[in-house]
């Protein structure tokens, strides 16, 4: 595994006679993270095309070195700049096709075999797949045909085997997502076989971590998974890359929340928001801060939440779309039922459903109407408590939730019904569908 220079040190590769590094420019040949970071810092002109990189005779002079070290950085790094320019127009153009079209363009067009591409592609796979993990997974496994036909040689073997464990960590994590847990370990272990194939770059041995102990806290494997974070949280500190160091802290803090170690996951969060850089990923701050106050009201601490609530406001109003508002709307009716602010909650309770409803997203819609049941039950309100469960199963039976949360929202149901919905059952079933989100194998006990 390799480290990687500081941004100082790729800062020296300006052209200037003083601070010769060629082992720096070594490193950024056979780095593709490096190259990318290097390429960010937006040092060079741009090129026509890209000079391969041979071993120098030892008849050359440490200048000459030097010079064509540079000279194949720069125009690499240029070429590089240019392929990310186009992607997006390559992107929507293959979108935009059929599979069978997509597959003759690929096999035909050697437009479509760009490093540029085959990063916008693995790239996009991860972050759509939060809204749409099928899209996101068919997108990881798009990019892994893109991969398949790159030249090698052009390209380097081992960046490309890099490339593809990421892309198949990211189909594992859309998968995951989609609660194919089995399904999901198989395209990892794809990813791993390619990633022991690779360059051996530590950035993307901790990507791989990361990721992969989403899917160990989804099966529930809960120490394996904080180990697998502990790993990749010391390697991108020990690579100097504090942000993503505090994303994988976030990660930890739910792999600690889902265990039972609540109270453990505070000053792990807070920690992570210190390390976050709001400018390269504003939504990921919101998703601490967020995460932060649903623990400190699963802990009762409604004046903390409600301070840190106050805080994210700013965050919150920066994405206006239903489903984060209505997240928002959610947690900030749970500081308000803890506070004793009934009326409000419940109006926070309701229109936090109807949000989620109206976006389609069945599972938070079901653990916000549970929210809201459970405070009926605490005032005995059974006229409004019936009304909800009779709305709740039929609305859920014809979308993509998962078999056990279903038969523990009958079970609710059923309860309600024979007005046996007391606040230990609700809490019960409500708790149930908080822990199964991420674990569809987790059985359902429905007995009263």
């Amino acid at each position: 595994m390799k480290l990687h220079p500081s941004e100082e040190m790729l800062r020296s590769l300006r052209p200037s006679p003083d601070a010769p590094h060629p082992r720096l420019l070594r490193h950024l040949a056979g780095c593709t993270y490096c190259r990318s970071r290097l390429a960010a810092l937006s040092l060079l002109p741009t090129p026509s095309r890209v000079i391969p990189f041979r071993a120098t005779p030892p008849s050359q002079s440490y200048d000459e070195v030097f010079e064509r070290s540079r000279s194949f950085v720069s125009r690499w790094v240029l070429l590089l700049q240019r392929e990310r320019e186009e992607a997006p127009a390559l992107f929507h153009e293959l979108l935009g096709r059929t599979g069978e079209q997509r597959e003759m363009l690929l096999r035909n067009s050697g437009r479509f075999r760009t490093w540029g591409l085959l990063e916008l592609l693995t790239d996009r796979s991860l972050e759509i797949s939060i809204e749409d993990p099928r899209r996101g997974e068919e997108l990881g496994r798009l990019a892994l045909r893109v991969a398949d036909l790159m030249d090698s040689q052009r390209h380097g073997a081992g960046p490309l085997q890099d490339l593809r464990a990421r892309a198949w960590s990211h189909v594992g994590n859309a998968l995951r997502i989609q609660s194919a847990l089995q399904a999901a370990e198989v395209a990892f272990q794809q990813g791993w076989e390619h990633l022991e194939l690779g360059t051996g770059d530590l950035f993307e041995l901790a990507l791989f971590l990361d990721l992969q102990a989403s899917l160990r806290r989804s099966q529930r494997r809960f120490a394996e998974a904080q180990r697998l974070l502990k790993r990749a949280i010391a390697i991108f500190s020990r690579l100097g890359d504090p942000h993503r160091a505090g994303r994988s802290l976030i990660n930890l803090s739910m792999a600690l929340l889902y265990s039972g170690r609540t109270e453990e996951s505070v000053p792990v969060l807070y920690r992570a928001m210190k390390l976050i850089t709001p400018e390269l990923e504003p939504r990921l701050l919101l998703s601490a801060r967020h995460n932060l106050i649903l623990v400190l009201t699963e802990l009762g601490h409604f004046l903390e939440a409600q301070r840190v609530y106050r805080e994210a406001l700013p965050l919150y109003r920066a994405f206006p779309d239903t489903w984060t508002q209505s997240l928002r709307k959610w947690v900030k009716g749970k500081i308000a039922r803890g506070l004793g602010q009934i009326e409000e909650a419940e109006a926070l309770f309701l229109a936090a459903r109807d949000g989620f409803l109206a976006a389609d997203i069945p599972y938070d819609t079901a653990l916000v109407a549970l929210e809201l049941a459970l405070l009926y039950a605490e005032q005995e309100r059974s006229v409004e408590l019936k009304r909800l469960a009779a709305g709740l199963v039929p609305v859920f039976s014809s979308r993509q939730i998962h078999r056990e949360a279903l038969a523990a929202l009958a079970f609710f149901q059923r309860a309600v019904e024979a007005e046996r919905a007391e606040v230990e059952v609700v809490a019960r079933v409500k708790e149930y569908l908080r822990k199964a989100r991420y674990a569809p194998d987790l059985r359902f006990q429905d007995t009263l």
